[in-house]
């Protein structure tokens, strides 16, 4: 496998170009869309006001109107009631008494007698009949109920009669009735005829009079006037209200309007947005599977951009290869070998996770991982961090080894781990229609180096690595090495065992070879297991002793 590298990367893709599945184009537009809104909300809120503001013009306008309708009727009534009492007046009072030669007498009669005038009774009669007859919605009447006995008796309804006994109670009093119907109003009042002196002589000596013992004061009768007045014949009064209220109408029927018609848009508009949500949710965790998750968070979150851009940093590197995996995997198929080395990837990246790495790629069968960007909890713990996935990545290679051993691999996985902290310059690297969000330098390159001088199944690290760890496992230093590109050389170390919660040096064994696969590290021994582990080596150790192929001393 290959033993060094001198750039790993991490492939982001950015394209400006249309996207051929969604058909849409990076909005380019200038800015000048967030002012429609506004200026739309301006104009609704001037409008609003102005429809606020007519609709106590539009009442004052029709109390006006109503007002100067009024005052036009009444003195209309009016002049038709003087107008018919002053030509009744002329004609059968004035005009009689002029076309008589003699003396005028003032009879009920006074039609038939020339000269005479009508007495009061009769006049209020004729009037009313006058009035009547001028004034279609007007109704006068005069009645009692002591009509004179050549007279037809009145017919008086329930409220006449209620009213002619309350006025003879209190004969200062108006009796008053308001009857409304869909289409008409109508309006009943009622007032007492009193008798005055002349009236009580007249009605207490004349011969037809039904009653003689009338006083001055007395109620003799009643006179009602009746006004109906129609309905619609006051509606054109309120035609500023009623216009008012039509626009009101239209514009709530176009803002109905315009709102449907904007809720169906919306509607739409959602429906879109979601079919685009799933397919971007769906195209984002496609697009997750080729990116680290810190890296994946840190750009869909906004915290970084995809431009072109680096930055350096102190990072701890990870880099690990199988020995000899070309002669491992000979013998199988290359579906058989797929399955096998994504399970491997898939088992260690879940480890490199779980510690916070930053997995930048996979090359054939070997791993590029590092601590410090873009999340860093500290150098220290960094490094740190790093050393702890490499020996869970051991501990459980060993499973996966014993696993596939047993489904019939004859040769294990060996794995080789090198280790080391350094500045290197990461970042966004490429195009700008293709680029890698990967890290670049000789400290990287180191990494690799010390992987390749690594022994199968050892972590080999630099001692910028060693110094940030070394209160947490033991090491052994190896021969220096140099390397292009680093001036100094580099003294390795190779992890021996960790320093457990006490304090405690703890020896790790680790061998793998043809016909053994070993590991033991006593600080993950559960207490109870140790016995049996003890008899166990044992055992193995007289297997060892007594078999043929090991005893007997080579030719």
């Amino acid at each position: 496998m290959t033993e060094t590298m001198t750039e790993t990367r991490t492939e982001t893709r950015t394209d400006n170009r249309t996207d051929t599945r969604s058909g849409t184009r990076p909005d380019t537009r200038s800015g000048t869309s967030p002012k429609r809104p506004a200026s739309r909300s301006l104009m609704m809120g001037l409008l609003v006001g102005l429809l606020l503001a007519g609709l106590p013009v539009a009442v004052w306008l029709d109390l006006t109107n109503l007002a100067e309708t009024n005052l036009s009727r009444q003195a209309d009534d009016l002049n038709s009631v003087i107008g018919s009492v002053r030509s009744y007046y002329a004609r059968n009072v004035v005009g009689r008494v002029l076309a008589s030669q003699g003396q005028s007498q003032v009879v009920h009669n006074y039609e038939s007698i020339p000269g005479a005038i009508p007495i009061p009774a009769t006049l209020s009669l004729d009037l009313g009949r006058v009035i009547s007859e001028q004034q279609k919605n007007i109704t006068y009447r005069f009645v009692s109920d002591y009509p004179f006995t050549h007279r037809k008796p009145h017919a008086l309804d329930d409220f006449e009669t209620n009213a002619l006994a309350l006025l003879r109670a209190n004969p200062k009093r108006k009796i008053t009735a308001k009857t409304a119907t869909l289409l008409t109003d109508t309006v009943r009042l009622i007032a007492p005829v009193t008798l005055g002196p002349t009236c009580v002589s007249c009605h207490n000596s004349h011969p037809l009079s039904p009653k003689r013992d009338w006083k001055v004061g007395d109620v003799r009768g009643i006179q009602e006037v009746v006004i109906t007045q129609p309905i619609a014949s006051n509606i054109l009064s309120f035609k500023y209200l009623l216009a008012y209220f039509a626009f009101m109408a239209a514009s709530g029927i176009g803002f109905i309007g315009v709102q449907h018609r904007q809720a169906t848009t919306i509607r739409s508009m959602n429906k879109e947005l979601e079919t685009s949500n799933e397919f971007l949710a769906s195209l984002s965790m496609k697009i997750s599977r080729y990116l680290s998750p810190q890296i994946y968070k840190s750009i869909f979150s906004g915290q970084k951009d995809v431009a072109i851009s680096t930055e350096r940093k102190k990072l701890t590197i990870f880099f690990s290869d199988i020995k000899d995996f070309t002669a491992t995997t000979e013998r199988l198929q290359p579906e058989e070998i797929t399955l096998l080395l994504n399970e491997y990837f898939t088992e260690m990246s879940t480890i490199a996770l779980f510690h916070g790495g930053t997995i930048d790629k996979f090359v054939g069968d070997a791993m590029l991982i590092f601590f410090g960007d873009p999340e860093t909890a500290g150098e220290a713990e960094d490094a740190k961090a790093c050393l702890r996935m490499a020996l869970d990545m051991q501990r459980r290679l060993v499973q996966l080894n014993m696993k596939w051993r047993s489904a019939g691999m004859e040769q294990p996985f060996r794995v080789r781990m090198g280790i080391n902290t350094g500045f290197c310059n990461v970042g966004n690297f490429g195009s700008a229609d293709r680029m890698d969000y990967t890290i670049i330098g000789a400290e990287a390159n180191l990494a690799a180096r010390l992987q390749s001088i690594a022994e199968p199944g050892s972590i080999v690290m630099s001692y910028d690595t060693y110094a940030l760890a070394r209160d947490m496992l033991v090491a052994g230093p190896l021969p220096a090495i140099t390397m292009k590109g680093i001036s100094r050389e580099v003294v390795p170390y190779v992890v021996q065992g960790v320093i457990d919660t006490a304090g405690n040096e703890v020896r790790i064994f680790s061998e793998h070879a043809s016909g053994l696969d070993f590991y033991l590290d006593p600080s993950m021994v559960d207490a109870g297991r140790a016995d049996h582990i003890r008899r166990l080596l044992h055992s193995a150790l007289k297997a060892l002793e007594s078999s043929p192929r090991v005893s007997d001393p080579p030719n």
